[in-house]
């Protein structure tokens, strides 16, 4: 009973400093997100736990060096969500109104352009449309002017085909945005590129409305966390 109670109070002392100590470093940084500091009590917690059920005589300070090591991990990654990528944002809505280009923030702060393959690029194709390039100007624009973020690239197909048609497909579509924006003097850098194939689909592949939703491309923009 003793040892069980040591367990949980150090679980509570450790997540509780994890959390403070969390807030100090993220005081007066420039954000409308909290990302860090949840990921970091997150982590305090998780790590306490670890630490908990791995402990032998020495309980308290297992865990609260568990606690310790979750909470450096969960602080020390992720995206902040600033006043930048909040103007980046409200950039790219208005660059891509009415186009079929949805511009959203995800759960871990980043920005999130969703690209359909009609705005983007013909079927069986990786040639950048000429209706695309405007959007893509602007976006450079806007990663010139938050230069600190990075860039990921998704390319993704409908299951027409095989995934020896469909996989370097995906990437060449990946990658043709990325030598797009770098030839408007983005770092290359900045960018990384995957392609998914058919592997994600959005929507039913047994219709061509659900597949002209599959094909598409997906960026998105993250300004790390620092400390």
């Amino acid at each position: 009973m003793q040892r069980q109670f040591k367990a949980i109070t150090a679980i509570t002392l450790a997540a509780t400093l994890a959390l403070t100590g969390c807030a100090s470093i993220n005081e007066g940084m420039q954000s409308t997100g909290s990302g860090t500091a949840i990921g970091a009590g997150l982590g305090a917690l998780a790590g306490a736990a670890i630490g908990a059920a791995t402990a032998g005589k020495h309980e308290t300070r297992s865990i609260l060096t568990g606690a310790a090591i979750g909470a450096a991990a969960g602080a020390g990654g992720g995206y902040v969500w600033s006043q930048r990528m909040q103007a980046q944002k409200t950039a790219m809505e208005k660059a891509t109104a009415g186009t079929g280009i949805d511009v959203s923030k995800t759960t871990d702060n980043r920005l999130k352009l969703d690209i359909p393959a009609d705005v983007s690029f013909d079927s069986n194709s990786y040639a950048i449309k000429s209706n695309f390039r405007p959007i893509l100007d602007k976006f450079a624009q806007t990663l010139q002017a938050n230069t600190i973020t990075t860039v990921n690239i998704i390319g993704h197909t409908d299951s027409t085909g095989n995934d020896a048609i469909n996989n370097p497909l995906s990437v060449n579509r990946a990658a043709s945005t990325r030598d797009y924006l770098t030839a408007r003097g983005v770092s290359s850098s900045r960018f990384t590129i995957e392609g998914m194939g058919s592997r994600q689909p959005v929507a039913s592949n047994a219709t061509e409305a659900g597949k002209a939703q599959n094909r598409r491309v997906e960026v998105f923009i993250g300004e790390p966390v620092t400390h």
